[in-house]
């Protein structure tokens, strides 16, 4: 894989070997970020749990305490008052059928979030196909599918990011901006690692956390110690 002049710079300046300290992880992630643009740090955990079985899912949602630094776009399947409150919460698309219609007829996906009301998704199953394979699937484990969809429009705008294993054991998610500096990055650090270890199953046995790397978009990764963690 071909890797530019800056990027083997950045690489020199992290010991591969070493499991670093969260804050200096991220201190390090924001000195080895030389990119033009702001670029997005990401958090993959790997863990001890086998994702093929449904007693050891790991899936919940959380608001990060400083954010994503992402402007989020979010679509609610509402009608009537619940509709009207999504709207004045900051909803970007509020709708019902024609929402469902716009999707399947123009492949429309300009959205990050869906949240649909319990009632509405009878509507919404109908583009499972769709949105299944992207992750945008409302659901009430990530609390995407709630009565108060006011509620989920300002938690989704305010920075919550939802988590969930992927079919390698894996967890990916974003934890805020280069430009957000290493003390915000690692309290968005804690709270998601928190989170993911509240949510360990009972079911897991042995090592949960088996390692832990976070990366800017263009930089190195960098491996972070969860031992006072896990």
């Amino acid at each position: 894989m071909f890797r530019g002049k800056k990027y083997k710079e950045s690489a020199k300046q992290i010991d591969r070997s070493v499991q670093y300290d969260s804050a200096e992880a991220m201190a390090l992630i924001c000195k080895t970020a030389t990119a033009k643009f702001d670029e997005t740090v990401e958090l993959h955990v790997r863990l001890g749990v086998d994702s093929r079985h449904a007693d050891q899912q790991v899936r919940g949602a959380i608001v990060l305490p400083h954010g994503t630094g992402k402007n989020v776009r979010v679509l609610v399947f509402a009608k009537g008052d619940k509709a009207e409150a999504a709207k004045e919460a900051g909803a970007d698309y509020v709708g019902e059928m024609d929402m469902v219609e716009k999707i399947q007829k123009e492949n429309w996906l300009d959205f990050d979030v869906v949240i649909a009301s319990p009632d509405m998704m009878g509507v919404v199953g109908r583009l499972g196909k769709i949105l299944g394979p992207k992750g945008l699937m409302p659901s009430p484990k990530a609390g995407t599918v709630t009565p108060d969809v006011a509620k989920a429009v300002q938690e989704s705008k305010a920075g919550k990011i939802e988590y969930r294993l992927d079919k390698t054991n894996i967890i990916h998610c974003p934890i805020g901006k280069v430009s957000f500096g290493a003390e915000k990055l690692n309290d968005n650090f804690n709270a998601l690692m928190g989170a993911i270890i509240k949510a360990k199953p009972a079911a897991a046995k042995g090592q949960y956390v088996k390692s832990c790397v976070a990366a800017s978009t263009m930089g190195p990764g960098v491996k972070v110690s969860t031992a006072k963690m896990a």
